[in-house]
């Protein structure tokens, strides 16, 4: 099964890993009580699935105990599994950061 994602960059669906080759193999799909939202347990196949490079999108977190008023992300992962120059070829990259 193909995973497809809505892309807002390209304001359509878009098959994951179409032109990086990184796919991930969907192991399971569940569903809120509302219906309204969809969570899925993927495998990656190539080591990564983040556009800038990381393991996941998700390798950053908010820390709780932030008394600050200005919050400062935290890194989770330090280092990337790949260059996102290499893989995307210079095109043009939605995630800034």
């Amino acid at each position: 099964m193909k995973l497809f994602i809505f892309s807002r960059s390209r304001n359509t669906l878009w098959h994951k890993g179409k032109t990086s080759g990184l796919t991930q193999k969907i192991k399971e799909i569940r569903i809120d009580d509302d219906q309204d939202c969809v969570w899925l347990r993927v495998d990656v196949k190539g080591g990564a699935s983040c556009h800038v490079g990381y393991r996941s999108c998700f390798y950053r977190s908010i820390p709780l105990d932030n008394s600050s008023s200005k919050v400062v992300l935290k890194f989770e992962e330090k280092e990337k599994v790949f260059d996102p120059e290499e893989v995307y070829k210079g095109a043009p990259n939605p995630t800034k950061l």
